[in-house]
């Protein structure tokens, strides 16, 4: 017998991963919005298995581009929402980024930031890394 792997609808009212993660995405980007970045895409994803995604693209008044790494822990345990981000992570990012660079003949300034967003629902603190890592 075949399994899916598509999952049921979660209840209404049901706080789910994918909720919290939606929900801290939109946090850290009208906190972003409110410290003058421009929102141009929100998940941007490569094609196929393997790749990476971006989950805000945004632009800083200077014309830099930015690619935001959203990371959201409801405790500090094991690292929290910054500890997540291993290298493989990152190289999944910058590999999502050269992708979407590619739309463009001359290439803007880039840079990677992550904005860490940790605590329980309602008593959230965001810490906003500028430049967290680099394409190296």
């Amino acid at each position: 017998m075949w399994f899916s792997k598509k999952q049921a609808a979660a209840p209404i009212g049901q706080i789910t991963t994918k909720r919290r993660g939606d929900a801290a995405e939109a946090l850290a980007c009208a906190y972003l919005i409110e410290r003058g970045l421009r929102l141009v895409e929100r998940n941007f994803a490569t094609p196929g298995r393997g790749g990476g995604e971006i989950d805000l693209v945004m632009r800083a008044p200077d014309g830099t581009l930015v690619f935001v790494e959203v990371r959201q822990r409801s405790t500090a345990s094991h690292g929290g929402a910054g500890g997540s981000i291993t290298p493989t992570k990152q190289r999944r990012i910058v590999f999502a980024a050269r992708h979407y660079l590619m739309r463009f003949a001359t290439l803007p300034p880039c840079r990677f930031d992550v904005v860490l967003v940790q605590g329980p629902v309602g008593a959230q603190t965001i810490e906003w890394l500028q430049a967290a890592f680099d394409a190296s």
